[in-house]
């Protein structure tokens, strides 16, 4: 019909949406982040607080998002028509909406009256735009890895990988090469030089080129320049016709990460010193058990890797058909990322115990614990097999599909949220392939930040800051709060069940109404108090300035939350009470209600040209 955008896009298949959240949830948050942080936090003893943080935390959020997504099929900001309090509308006729109490279909009515009576103004964005700013902070580093490995990809056309020698212009006199004997080690200790790996110095001198800090920004990182421009255009390309594309690619982006990890894995078990490695992965410092950082940092990777408080998820979700069976997949999904993150960590330290062997140097002192580890730790694998540039390109090659596939469904969750704000006009001829556009080149541009000489530490301020710890520990608790607490956790239990068509596990719903808010409660506060100032490499200190800048990032996100609640709340007329049934009333199609919700309400009937015409589309409930 004239005027109205194009319908909804589904996923063609069940096979889509699970290629799809493997590739979003299994990405570089398993094979680059979950072992960077497993190395610094002492190994074996970081496992045991992040098998606890997936089964209290990271499980039910990942069930709770999917499920709202699937339920409402609307993307991460205009979901919360669920809980207006947290994003919902405000109906023009406000008496008749106050008049009326414990009354979900009147909602039902009043967008009808509405529609017919005048504009509708928006209301609490609240959650759903804090997940989403999340969402497109971490579009805005998180391609800088992968810029990375197109490099360290690029490089890999040549007969002697360039990392796996020294004598290059980039290198110093403490670069130890493959072949160096126990007497090289001890001159260089006997002039008080502690060896560096020639992988260590590559990524250092010639990569990064990292200057002394970040008020030495120095020039642009040309090379990964170019390579961040390259990464950009996929994305774009990728997503730019929307999940039917973004699906199909998936096919390959989504599975041949396993291969390489494995074939990584069975080279890494084989080198010398590999069995140390792996014993320091798994033995747990038992000291480090109550330190409150390792298990902040197994808390915030669980919500990190589980992609849950970024709106990604309900965003997948909500191109599945209503009645999916979403709940089998989850159970298989959430097992297979944290498999996934164990098995990269195998290969991971079976690889560091090769380098501590052939360095004479001990585990926690062969390479720097911070986001560089994976280009540091698997490029020295690829040095020792056979074949290895051959074997270097394919790996590079997996993680750009990692990168890649992830990115795609983050840039097309932000891409999502905002055209579900304003269907009839962006999905309509070329207008969403503008938005694509716009907010590549919006992300691109503060990107390029990250590839010059200083690059690094605005990295990291992103990494620290913008997409994990505080900022993911409050979107999910407060998720668990409003659709528990104030949607109801037995009326969100019914609506799982009508999809389904069968009730999910009680300890949902004790997750969900206690245990996930205690536990993110408990952590952010723990986070406030025992807050320790970020380092690179535990050792450059950045200045005030830098951190300050960081917490501004945090609070860019956070502040939607308390500022749109108490700002639209007070907009509505009446006393407390009246604005509080007024702002938490949900805003429901016809086919999401229970029939306990028509027996509660006096009898209405609707009629198709007048009531679910506008209950289909999203504009109505925006």
């Amino acid at each position: 019909m004239e005027g109205k955008g194009a319908e909804r896009e589904q996923w063609n298949n069940k096979f889509e949406f699970i290629l799809s959240v493997v590739g979003f949830c299994v990405g570089l948050g398993n094979v680059w982040r979950f072992p960077y942080l497993c190395y610094k936090n002492g190994g074996g003893a970081f496992l045991i607080p992040y098998i606890i943080c997936a089964i209290v935390g990271g499980v039910p959020m990942f069930f709770l998002e999917v499920g709202i997504g699937q339920f409402m099929s609307e993307g991460g900001i205009s979901v919360w028509k669920m809980c207006p309090l947290f994003k919902g509308v405000w109906c023009r006729p406000i008496r008749p909406l106050i008049s009326v109490k414990g009354s979900v279909i009147f909602f039902v009515q009043s967008r009808v009256r509405e529609q017919e009576e005048g504009p509708r103004i928006s209301v609490v964005r609240g959650i759903g735009y804090a997940a989403i700013s999340v969402c497109n902070l971490l579009n805005m580093y998180y391609i800088v890895i992968i810029s990375w490995a197109l490099y360290y990809f690029v490089l890999s056309f040549q007969a002697v990988l360039p990392w796996a020698t020294c004598g290059n212009w980039w290198n110093t006199i403490a670069c130890v090469g493959e072949g160096a004997n126990h007497s090289t080690l001890e001159a260089l200790k006997a002039m008080n030089v502690t060896p560096k790996d020639s992988v260590v110095e590559f990524w250092d001198n010639n990569a990064l080129q990292i200057s002394k800090g970040i008020d030495d920004m120095g020039s642009m990182v040309w090379p990964l320049f170019g390579c961040l421009i390259f990464s950009w255009v996929c994305t774009y390309f990728a997503i730019w016709k929307g999940v039917k594309v973004t699906g199909k690619i998936m096919y390959f982006t989504a599975t041949f990460p396993y291969v390489m990890l494995t074939a990584l894995l069975i080279r890494g078990v084989t080198l010398p010193g590999a069995a140390d490695g792996i014993r320091y992965y798994l033995e747990p410092k038992w000291d480090k058990i109550l330190d409150y950082q390792v298990w902040n940092d197994a808390g915030t990777q669980i919500f990190y890797s589980y992609a849950v408080g970024l709106g990604g998820m309900i965003a997948l979700g909500s191109y599945n058909k209503f009645n999916n069976d979403f709940a089998k997949q989850c159970a298989v999904l959430c097992l297979c990322n944290s498999l996934t993150s164990l098995f990269a960590g195998f290969g991971i330290f079976s690889v560091l115990g090769y380098m501590s062997y052939s360095l004479e140097l001990p585990m926690d002192k062969v390479a720097e614990a911070g986001p560089g580890l994976v280009f540091i730790a698997y490029p020295k694998a690829m040095a020792q097999m056979p074949f290895s540039p051959l074997w270097s390109a394919m790996f590079f090659c997996m993680i750009l599909m990692v990168g890649l596939d992830s990115q795609f469904v983050q840039v097309e969750s932000v891409v999502t949220a905002i055209v579900d704000l304003y269907p009839d006009v962006l999905r309509r001829g070329r207008n969403r392939e503008i938005v694509v556009a716009v907010v590549c080149l919006i992300d691109f541009a503060v990107g390029c930040t990250m590839v010059m000489q200083g690059g690094m530490y605005v990295f990291q301020l992103f990494d620290y800051f913008s997409a994990s710890g505080i900022i993911l520990l409050s979107i999910c608790g407060l998720e668990a709060v409003g659709l528990s607490w104030v949607y109801g956790v037995d009326r969100l239990l019914d609506n799982m069940e009508m999809m389904l068509g069968f009730r999910l596990w009680p300890y949902f719903k004790y997750a969900w109404k206690y245990i996930t808010p205690c536990q993110t409660l408990i952590m952010v506060f723990s986070a406030i108090l025992f807050y320790e100032t970020v380092k690179y490499n535990g050792v450059y200190e950045y200045p005030t300035w830098a951190l300050g800048f960081g917490w501004l990032l945090t609070a860019s996100s956070l502040i939607w939350i308390p500022g749109y609640m108490i700002y639209k709340f007070f907009s509505y007329p009446g006393n407390f009470k009246e604005k509080w049934q007024a702002s938490t009333k949900p805003i429901l199609k016809a086919h999401h209600l229970r029939p306990q919700d028509w027996d509660n309400n006096p009898p209405i009937t609707y009629k198709k040209t007048l009531t679910l015409d506008p209950l289909t589309s999203s504009d109505n409930c925006v």
